[in-house]
């Protein structure tokens, strides 16, 4: 598959650090910062995040709505200004981190960002715009109402996944959602589970209609060696992992790790 995204530009498969390198040392510390400089330092090019809005509109790195999981504070970022959910500690450790902050401290490295928010959809593109990260960020989102209004608001530059539902369409019919939605672009991603419930969802079938249409297949959350391996034999063209340690292991043996 040839895309003229820049995101795109290497060949599959594409190896994403779900929420940066959080396991051993660094077990705890999902989306903080050092788990994200160490996902790069360990040599993966793609970066898996979420986002959500402070009360103020600042865009934080964060996976929940709440700080109460995974920090040493608690309340609905929503409902605080970033001057209060600084001072969060992610594994009682690191800081949160503001979305500006980790694209100016990594800027080789490309992500993939799930909007979990409405209210964060205005600033995560004034964001990406002042940046101008358009090249290395893909959204993402569960609502198709904030993919299409992420859409409306950034333009054609900003590469996004499809919504739950474009995706149903296509793992019903690979040519209905071409006819019904018209909103299919080369460089677009099919970013699922591997099953939903008792369905399976990622098939040959499934990737085969991705393909005609010039979609890319990302997998997620894959965490088992021999399934990644299973996968990437019925030919998805990236996986999203925990385990990214494993997963690089698995692409060395393959011969599939970029050099670079």
């Amino acid at each position: 598959m040839t895309a003229a995204h820049p995101y795109l530009a290497d060949p599959p498969p594409r190896a994403f650090a779900h929420r940066g390198w959080h396991v051993g040392d660094l077990s705890g510390l999902e989306n903080s910062l050092l788990a994200f400089r160490r996902a790069v330092a360990e040599g993966y090019r793609y970066v898996e995040t979420d986002v959500h809005a402070t009360a103020d509109g600042v865009v934080v790195v964060h996976h929940d709505p709440t700080l109460d999981r995974t920090t040493d504070r608690s309340g609905a970022i929503l409902g605080q200004p970033w001057n209060v959910v600084r001072r969060a500690r992610i594994g009682g450790r690191e800081p949160v981190s503001r979305l500006e902050d980790v694209l100016e401290e990594l800027p080789d490295a490309f992500f993939n960002i799930d909007v979990k928010s409405d209210a964060a959809v205005e600033p995560f593109v004034r964001v990406v715009r002042r940046q101008r990260a358009f090249d290395r960020i893909a959204a993402a989102a569960f609502s198709e109402a904030r993919l299409a209004r992420l859409r409306k608001l950034a333009g054609p530059r900003l590469l996004t996944s499809l919504g739950p539902r474009s995706a149903a369409l296509l793992r019903a019919d690979g040519w209905l959602p071409f006819l019904r939605l018209g909103s299919f672009s080369r460089g677009v991603l099919a970013q699922v589970p591997l099953r939903q419930g008792p369905l399976t969802v990622v098939d040959k079938a499934f990737i085969t209609a991705a393909q005609r249409l010039g979609v890319e297949v990302h997998t997620w959350t894959i965490n088992d060696k021999e399934r990644m391996r299973s996968l990437l034999d019925l030919g998805v063209h990236g996986i999203v992992t925990d385990r990214p340690d494993l997963l690089r292991e698995l692409l060395i043996e393959r011969g599939s790790w970029p050099s670079r």
